[in-house]
């Protein structure tokens, strides 16, 4: 957990990551994306020494995962977003995340990893962050005043993630030949900010938007309402993740953890 924090220059945990099963003398380890029973099972009988999991299974990171999304504001902030609009635009989603979390089995995983005596933890929120500040430095390192949509996503497909994907990086609104305007990565705040977010981001001078996922009903209504000239880049969820994966599995394996992931695009 400490190799994610310094890696995302993140000084506390996250409410969406912990760790549920303490351990010590770990040497060989299985990394999941989403890393439940059945990889707590499987690591058991290879003899891994832990399982890592991205993705919130269980416990305190799945019940308070909504608090990550307030991250969105400081993100939209930094983008010129006014703070209250910032606000007004997680509201709806925030109380979304809030509900369905009261619907979590949250301790049916980590009591696994308890009967089993697995070492066991998720790293969520940090490992976004990583894989944001990863595609945002690609853009910026190509960035020209007249740079265009077409050539933000040949910049990341320069990052090997994208191009071993079986997922492609998609215009979901826009055009290749549109000018790029301001450009904003949105991630590492628990999930997308669906269509107030984006909205929120456009009425305020950012000309493209680069989500990892949307889900089609905002999708749909964001292309309703969104001016000519804007545009959303989707880039695909699991080639995103491991974006901010595979750099924090490396520094594990520099100090002498051997790692094997599951689900993860290779980098």
């Amino acid at each position: 957990m400490d190799v994610a924090l310094k890696l995302a220059d993140l000084e506390e945990v996250p409410e969406d990551s912990a760790i549920y099963v303490s351990g010590d003398n770990i040497r060989k380890a299985l990394f999941g994306i989403d890393a439940g029973v059945s990889e707590l099972m499987l690591a058991k009988q290879l003899g891994y020494d832990a399982v890592i999991a991205h993705h919130p299974p269980g416990g305190r990171a799945l019940v308070n995962f909504p608090q990550v999304f307030k991250r969105h504001i400081q993100q939209m902030v930094s983008a010129g977003v006014p703070i209250e609009e910032a606000r007004k635009a997680i509201r709806r989603k925030f109380e979304t995340l809030r509900v369905e979390a009261c619907t979590r089995n949250y301790t049916h995983a980590t009591d696994v990893a308890r009967l089993l005596g697995i070492p066991y933890l998720n790293i969520h929120t940090p490992l976004d962050e990583i894989g944001r500040k990863r595609m945002d430095m690609q853009i910026r390192k190509e960035v020209k005043d007249d740079f265009r949509v077409r050539e933000i996503i040949s910049a990341l497909k320069e990052l090997p993630e994208f191009q071993n994907a079986l997922t492609d990086i998609k215009i979901a609104i826009g055009k290749p030949e549109n000018l790029a305007g301001k450009i904003v990565v949105s991630h590492g705040a628990g999930t997308n900010g669906g269509y107030e977010v984006a909205k929120t981001y456009f009425k305020y001078g950012v000309g493209t938007l680069i989500y990892i996922h949307i889900n089609p009903w905002d999708l749909e209504k964001l292309k309703t309402e969104i001016i000519e000239g804007k545009n959303l880049i989707v880039t695909g969820h699991i080639a995103s993740d491991s974006v901010g994966i595979n750099p924090f599995i490396r520094k594990l394996e520099n100090r002498g953890v051997h790692v094997t992931t599951i689900g993860v695009v290779k980098g």
